[in-house]
Formats: C-alpha cells, sequence, structure tokens
C-alpha cells in the first residue's frame, strides 16, 4: 500500500500555479521522476515550471497550443517566453492537439461529437479540465519523442483551466495509437470545484 498526499484547491483556475509547480517540484524529488511536461499558452507558466526545475535533472517540455489554434497562422507562445525557455533548456512542443485535432474540424463542420472528444469531455467535466490537459499532453509530448514510452517510466504532467496550472499528475505515458495503455498514476493536486475561475 502506498499513501500519498493530494492537495485540493477550493477553485480552478491560476491563482493555484505557483503551488502547482512548487508541488510537482516536490513530487518529482521524491519518486525520482525526470520528465515534466507542463501545458503553457504564452509560454509564462512553462517558463515559471523551467525556472523552478533549474539545477536539476529532469527535464522540462513545455507544450503550447498548436499554431493557429485561435486565430489561422497565430503563435500564441510569446517571443520573450520562448526565448527564455530556450535559455533555461526547456524543449517546447507546438502540435496538433491529441484529443481535437481533425476530429474538432469536422465536429464544426458536419455535427456531433468524435468518440476523441468525448473521451476529452469526459476527463474534462468528470476529473477536471487540468487532468484532460495533463493527458493530452503527455500523448503530444510522447509522440513527439519528448518523453520515454517504455511501459515503466513515469513522468509529471502540469494543466490548468483556461490559464496558469491547477493540475498535477504522474503519468505513465503512451503514444495516440495506444491511448489506452496509458496511466494516470496519482494526483498530486487538483481543483476541488471544478467551475471555470
Amino acid at each position: 500500500m502506498i499513501t500519498r498526499e493530494i492537495v485540493y484547491f477550493e477553485k480552478a483556475g491560476a491563482q493555484n500555479t505557483d503551488d502547482t509547480i512548487r508541488m510537482a517540484v516536490k513530487r518529482a524529488k521524491e519518486l525520482g521522476i525526470k520528465y515534466v511536461v507542463v501545458a503553457s499558452t504564452s509560454g509564462e507558466t512553462g517558463v515559471k515550471a523551467a525556472r523552478a526545475f533549474k539545477g536539476t535533472d529532469v527535464k522540462v517540455v513545455v507544450v503550447g497550443h498548436h499554431v493557429g489554434f485561435s486565430k489561422p497562422g497565430v503563435r500564441e507562445l510569446e517571443e520573450p517566453y520562448i526565448k527564455e525557455l530556450k535559455e533555461l533548456g526547456a524543449t517546447i512542443v507546438e502540435q496538433t492537439h491529441a484529443l481535437s485535432g481533425v476530429e474538432r474540424s469536422i465536429t464544426r463542420r458536419l455535427g456531433g461529437a468524435s468518440r476523441v472528444e468525448s473521451i476529452a469531455e469526459a476527463l474534462r467535466t468528470l476529473i477536471s479540465v487540468g487532468t484532460k490537459v495533463c493527458v493530452e499532453i503527455s500523448i503530444m509530448a510522447a509522440d513527439g519523442g519528448h518523453v520515454p514510452v517504455d511501459g515503466k517510466t513515469e513522468i509529471i504532467a502540469i494543466g490548468g483551466t483556461w490559464n496558469g496550472a491547477d493540475t498535477a499528475c504522474v503519468i505513465l505515458p503512451a503514444h495516440a495509437n495506444n491511448f489506452f495503455d496509458m496511466q494516470v498514476r496519482e494526483i498530486i493536486c487538483i481543483p476541488r470545484d471544478k467551475s471555470r475561475a
């Protein structure tokens, strides 16, 4: 039997970012985890995580929205943050979202919902938006070759509700084509009230 602490934030949102990152650093040390994947739209949360892990042997992978997510051709990661992430040695990933991608385009054009979008919505509503993000960015980092997918190496994923971070999980990653091999092994922190902050 393993006993671990889980922190429940009263509300979802960016106000939990610093605490979420601090707890992720602590759990990474406790478990000897060498890979952290963090969601970041502008790059600000990614920089906070990269700074927190500076001086450790933990690889930080920052996953942003794909170019064109909000507006065709527009990159949401901001140059000052990109520059600092590179200086801190973080890896930056911007690619099609694993739990939407082309499926979302079909839904918008033809209606209905895909099986992939159903998985995303179930994670988002039953557990938390941040948990859905943690699962998705883990797939994206795995598919980009930035974290090991060997059935034994655990990573920490950090995600949030709309911006900032409020959820951190220990995950055994898998590729998109082997999605059901993924395991969310631990929840480090999560919002108790999942309403948008």
